[in-house]
């Protein structure tokens, strides 16, 4: 019960320090590691926001999250309006390919489908639209698609991980079978693992990463 209670306090204070969330009203609760976060805010990057924050509160193993979007009435935008303005970023944005990505709008719902070439871009057209008023949830359904040649990726990769000032010395595996990626090695801090890990994610095709690097 204590446990508990800590943990729920905890997840408050970590939102009381978060420029996002002054003056949110989120309820917290907590039972055995599993957060549960409802209320209501009025933008869906304050929703993300709650739901990052907790995540990353030490103790909390999973999130369950039941925020509602809600507007003020005079700040309610149509879904043509939005679908509109989602369009117009993605048309924009230098990293995706033109007519790759497909847009569905549906009560401030917005869900992305298509194909683009790397997780980091995926993520991307996510968070370039996030911040649009009248967005109340994205659901991400694009594909990573894109031909490799295992070997030809595995010396990408690993000249990726050369190039970087902070492992370059690592003694760092990569193995490449069609989109998965497996590092293996040793390194000397997690700061290095998580580096070595986000550059994997970035290669073109990449769809998993298992990360089996060792701090030493």
């Amino acid at each position: 019960m204590k446990y508990n209670e800590a943990l729920k306090n905890d997840v408050i204070n970590a939102f009381s320090v978060e420029p996002l969330l002054q003056g949110v009203k989120v309820q917290v609760n907590a039972i055995n590691g599993t957060v549960t976060l409802s209320g209501t805010v009025d933008s869906y990057v304050k929703k993300r926001a709650a739901e990052n924050v907790a995540n990353k509160v030490a103790g909390v193993n999973a999130v369950v999250e039941k925020i509602k979007v809600k507007f003020d009435p005079e700040e309610i935008v149509t879904d043509e309006s939005l679908a509109s303005e989602v369009l117009k970023v993605i048309k924009f944005s230098p990293d995706i390919a033109e007519n790759s990505v497909c847009v569905l709008v549906e009560d401030g719902c917005i869900t992305l489908e298509g194909s683009v070439r790397t997780v980091a871009e995926k993520i991307q057209t996510e968070r370039n639209i996030q911040h649009l008023s009248g967005v109340k949830m994205i659901v991400n359904n694009i594909a990573v698609q894109f031909e490799n040649d295992d070997e030809r990726q595995t010396i990408a990769i690993e000249n990726e991980l050369l190039k970087n000032w902070a492992i370059d010395d690592q003694d760092i595996r990569v193995t490449v079978v069609g989109n998965q990626v497996t590092l293996r090695g040793k390194v000397t801090s997690m700061y290095q693992r998580d580096t070595a890990e986000r550059i994997a994610w970035n290669a073109l095709g990449v769809c998993n990463v298992h990360n089996k690097l060792t701090i030493e």
